[in-house]
């Protein structure tokens, strides 16, 4: 049995890019936890806790993951408007790139991790708080040790054609073409290519758990509410399949 440690930026993040390979690690008796940088809240967090990291536990609880933690951080939000720190904790992409650090590579020394799953250079798509899990998650393997680093990641190709998919579903999505190029990585660097259709049925149920963004209002609501509804076994040629990286190879 292995300890697989998979980090992330966000609540849900875990599912998108992950959520099969999570699944069948776990399935096949190694140990799996999730840690996200953020809490997906843009300010303060409620009395009752942030509401999406509630759902990340039932996410992850329908991987069959393990073990959840937060390191602490706020999301730090889209666009190009940079928002102040709410009043109880530091959005993660003002947080000092080595304390950040030093917290994950904490967890994976406690967790004896054999493996960690990041993010590709560019966080997948471009967003800053992904961008930082990399460059977090890279530092802290090399703090703690881990020498198995798996970058997760699309090749463009795949980006390209699922894109296309949700704009003749009539699904509103703000990204132009010379954007889309730019999500995941060439085919020629992706080292690991995971199948996980037979795990497509948690995949989506873990993928529903989150309630808010599935039902909101945001500009992904409607992408994410578009897969839940999809039969099964569609959902699964979609997103039956996960890549890495080997961070040795970049």
């Amino acid at each position: 049995m292995a300890t697989l440690v998979a980090f992330h930026a966000h609540p849900d993040d875990e599912v998108l890019l992950t959520g099969g390979t999570l699944a069948r690690a776990a399935a096949e008796g190694h140990r799996v936890v999730v840690v996200v940088a953020t809490d997906g809240t843009m300010g303060p967090v409620p009395e009752q806790g942030a509401p999406r990291l509630g759902e990340l536990r039932a996410s992850a609880a329908i991987l069959g993951v393990h073990r959840v933690e937060h390191l602490g951080y706020a999301d730090s939000g889209h666009g190009a408007v940079l928002y102040p720190d709410p009043p109880d904790r530091t959005r993660f992409v003002r947080a000092a790139p080595e304390e950040a650090a030093a917290r994950l590579a904490a967890l994976l020394r406690e967790e004896k991790a054999d493996m960690l799953l990041s993010y590709d250079p560019n966080g997948w798509y471009g967003h800053r708080d992904h961008v930082r899990v990399h460059e977090v998650g890279k530092r802290a393997a090399e703090l703690a040790g881990v020498k198995r680093v798996r970058e997760a990641t699309t090749p463009h190709d795949f980006a390209l054609r699922l894109v296309r998919l949700i704009r003749l579903l009539r699904i509103p999505l703000r990204f132009d073409d010379a954007t889309l190029r730019a999500v995941g990585s060439p085919s020629s660097a992706i080292t690991h290519r995971v199948n996980v259709r037979r795990f497509a049925k948690q995949k989506q149920a873990a993928l529903a758990a989150h309630h808010s963004e599935v039902q909101g209002d945001g500009r992904s609501a409607a992408v994410m509410r578009a897969l839940v509804r999809l039969p099964t076994p569609v959902f699964a040629l979609l997103l039956g399949r996960e890549w890495y990286i080997d961070s040795a190879r970049e």
